[in-house]
């Protein structure tokens, strides 16, 4: 097995990637009525996220909410639906816009609001990221196995370093949440992280930007 170079945690500049932390999210759902499978902690899991924003915020590293919508009258949903997933994140439904509270979002923070999985597949994340010189992409949010992971091939295929935070991110299944951690593992080595070693990570750099 070919061994990489040994990376940090973040290198160069870094942003926070949050992935449909939406207010479905929180809602008050019986599992077997969701669009779309959570696995256990599901909820949890995003709220946790908030803590990575907050120290992003304080350390001055970007943070950029990412939003799944789709128009009520589907002809945007292309082949969504065609396997697990019934219709979801329709702008008609009120569920559908951002948990601004639970993530303590701002009015001039920056949002982008994307029609597939990927969170640079018809958007102009790209364009941001390069005007905020970013290089290393830290990922949180839902689902581990779709829209997340997704993301991360994409922004490895742009040559970002990526890192997901391993507390801050859940899937449709525990299995298919692992499944896909590890294969971002695949793609970057050292790339699934622990929320308490990105927030050292913040810090460090912070601290390092300030000697």
């Amino acid at each position: 097995m070919a061994t990489s170079k040994k990376r940090d945690l973040i290198e160069g500049r870094a942003a926070l990637i949050v992935i449909d932390i939406q207010k479905s999210t929180f809602a008050p759902i019986p599992d077997e009525k969701r669009a779309i499978a959570h696995m256990p902690d599901y909820a949890e899991r995003m709220a946790r996220s908030k803590v990575a924003i907050d120290k992003a915020r304080e350390v001055g590293i970007p943070v950029i909410f990412i939003q799944e919508i789709h128009r009520a009258n589907l002809i945007d949903m292309g082949r969504e639906t065609d396997g697990d997933e019934d219709v979801h994140c329709l702008d008609s439904n009120p569920l559908t816009d951002f948990a601004e509270e639970e993530l303590g979002m701002r009015p001039d923070d920056y949002r982008i609001s994307k029609r597939r999985y990927s969170a640079f597949y018809g958007t102009d994340l790209e364009i941001l990221l390069k005007g905020l010189k970013a290089e290393t992409l830290i990922l949180v949010g839902g689902l581990t196995d779709v829209c997340v992971h997704y993301t991360f091939v994409d922004a490895h295929q742009g040559d970002y370093f990526c890192r997901v935070i391993e507390d801050c991110v859940a899937g449709s299944s525990l299995a298919a949440h692992q499944a896909s951690l590890n294969a971002v593992e695949y793609l970057q080595h050292g790339a699934v992280r622990a929320l308490d070693e990105v927030l050292d990570a913040m810090q460090n750099q912070a601290a390092n930007h300030a000697a």
